[in-house]
């Protein structure tokens, strides 16, 4: 069973709804957040949904959770329609909002108890604030006087309580200090482990690219591409950079001359190569033709973060997948 289908879903926005006065649309424009989306979540799959602000990443999230409901196409968690059967599929979720607002008079401890009274679950809420990484003496404070990684500790505390069969994490990361976001991920390996199914939407890109299965993309409300980031990389027709470690001198013309090579600079004994993928070979060749030796090479491989610009920035085309 896929634990998120969703099928051609569009989301518009009039005015009466709020939205266009944000996105300094005239009154009479009606503005598509999300448009003829569809991708399938797999059960126990950890799955990065990535975007620049606007995209439609929080409207699709809230269409999951069915805080705003889709103008058209159908939305399925866990096997429940996501409107009919919203209230199942709250149960068997676990949510980190954005931008989560704790309550200034309760303590730590007291949102967990109102988290775990509120799914009438037999958690312990010092083990979970122990696991968040706040103290006994976090737990007794008034959460108003917590930092702001403090509440996004706590917030994430609370998405975990039940241990639920999804988690929606967006923008897990904000406000955390690097122990603190390790912490994250090591929860994330931990709830992915267990079965659970995690959603998890960052700017971080870093923190998606060390725990997540595949990515989606969105850009205008669009999905743009869908893979594992090793197939996403595969994908990409842009150029690599090839790191080679030499014995002799080289003249760099030597190197900008050969087919596919758009940049070569020197960095001591290493050569540093922009070129296309097909290009590598011939550079090595032409480096030991020349009379010296290659003794070591390697090629970086790019970052999430260079595959998620080249699809942002790049002209519109169809989903890749």
């Amino acid at each position: 069973m896929a634990a998120i289908e969703l099928d051609g879903v569009t989301k518009r926005f009039e005015e009466h709804e709020g939205l266009v006065d944000t996105l300094r649309r005239s009154p009479s424009d009606v503005v598509t957040a999300v448009d003829s989306l569809s991708f399938t979540v797999e059960d126990g799959e950890v799955f990065g949904f990535l975007g620049p602000n606007g995209a439609g990443k929080s409207t699709t999230i809230n269409m999951l959770l069915d805080f705003v409901r889709p103008t058209s196409g159908s939305v399925r968690v866990l096997g429940f329609d996501a409107q009919s059967e919203s209230v199942e599929v709250r149960k068997r979720t676990g949510v980190l909002p954005e931008g989560y607002d704790v309550y200034d008079r309760l303590t730590g401890r007291e949102h967990l108890e109102f988290a775990i009274e509120s799914k009438e679950a037999d958690d312990d809420p010092d083990e979970i604030l122990g696991r968040v990484g706040l103290s006994q003496e976090d737990a007794d404070r008034r959460a108003g006087g917590y930092s702001k990684g403090m509440a996004q500790r706590l917030a994430l505390g609370m998405a975990l309580v039940g241990n639920p069969d999804l988690l929606i994490l967006d923008e897990p990361s904000s406000g955390l200090d690097p122990a603190g976001a390790k912490e994250m991920r090591d929860i994330v390996r931990e709830e992915a482990a267990r079965g659970a199914t995690v959603f998890f939407s960052s700017h971080v890109l870093g923190q998606v690219e060390a725990v997540c299965d595949r990515v989606g993309i969105l850009r205008n409300g669009a999905l743009i591409a869908e893979d594992t980031i090793d197939g996403l990389r595969e994908q990409m027709q842009g150029e690599a950079v090839l790191r080679i470690d030499v014995v002799g001198d080289v003249e760099l013309g030597v190197v900008e001359a050969v087919e596919g090579v758009s940049s070569a600079t020197a960095d001591g004994d290493t050569l540093v190569v922009s070129c296309t993928d097909d290009a590598k070979t011939r550079v090595i060749t032409a480096i030991e033709e020349s009379g010296a030796t290659v003794s070591d090479f390697e090629t970086d491989a790019a970052s999430l973060e260079d595959i998620f610009l080249a699809y942002t920035e790049a002209e519109p085309t169809e989903v890749t997948a």
